[in-house]
């Protein structure tokens, strides 16, 4: 399970370019389209299923810092394929029991359902939402299972020993705050180093970074990685703890109902 959650077209969301309705056509850069590929499967499909306990720290641009814990379940329903995520808060208390469900699809936009404790509150969160921030931080909804892999097209910029750079242009530019990204690999583990999102002028305006990569059950994971925002001048660090692969998870671990009622056997270090 790859549990880094950097966003967009690169970092924890790389994925293959298949084609959208209703977009033009264009002449396919194959051997990008290879490596994005081989990306996504590195990124986000290690083991059938995985846990693990997250730390954010958001840091705005004043430098007051809030953190944010929760437990991150994954799912998959087919290697390469459709997705189950749930995350579960437990820290701090003003968001002790708020919880994201998460279908994720790859041939239409995936379904995503948040409860808020506090008002007893079960709601759908739109597609027109996807990219708006979670939970107070710097992630997008969207990065928390990943962009669609087919509403951007991929361009090999460069390959060379240490890194290989994609050019993630968005299918429908007007659905996203970005022109252009760039999705910076590493050429072995074929995981996220950075992504960097541009505005149509070319000025950078988001960073995803990866900060730490350890072997976990043989796996290449990224525990550690930041996304900050240039224009407003906040951040946010995401700390993956005790990652686990393959420990068995259940149907009933992402059904709706898991949402007022999570799977505590599955919540517990």
């Amino acid at each position: 399970m790859r549990l880094n959650i950097p966003t967009g077209c690169a970092a924890l969301v790389l994925a293959l370019a298949t084609g959208a309705p209703g977009v033009d056509a264009r002449e396919i850069d194959t051997r990008a389209e290879e490596i994005v590929a081989r990306a996504q499967q590195a990124a986000r499909y290690a083991g059938d299923d995985g846990r693990s306990l997250a730390r954010m720290l958001i840091t705005d641009s004043r430098g007051q810092q809030q953190q944010r814990v929760f437990t991150l379940l994954r799912r998959d329903i087919e290697d390469g394929g459709d997705q189950d995520f749930l995350v579960v808060f437990s820290r701090p208390a003003d968001v002790r029991g708020t919880a994201l469900l998460v279908n994720k699809k790859t041939t239409r936009d995936d379904d995503r359902w948040l409860y808020l404790p506090a008002l007893d509150l079960e709601k759908r969160i739109s597609a027109g939402d996807k990219r708006t921030s979670f939970v107070g931080s710097d992630f997008f909804y969207e990065d928390i299972s990943g962009r669609n892999p087919a509403l951007d097209w991929h361009d090999l910029i460069s390959e060379g020993a240490d890194e290989i750079v994609i050019r993630c242009e968005p299918k429908e530019p007007g659905s996203v705050e970005f022109a252009y990204s760039h999705a910076v690999i590493h050429p072995d583990t074929f995981l996220p180093i950075r992504a960097e999102y541009f505005d149509a002028e070319g000025s950078l305006i988001r960073k995803i970074e990866t900060l730490e990569v350890a072997d976990v059950q043989g796996h290449p994971t990224v525990l550690r990685s930041q996304v900050s925002d240039l224009r407003s001048g906040s951040s946010t660090v995401l700390e993956m703890r005790n990652p686990q692969y393959d420990i068995g998870l259940d149907d009933q671990a992402f059904g709706t109902g898991a949402l007022r009622n999570p799977p505590q056997q599955w919540l517990k270090p």
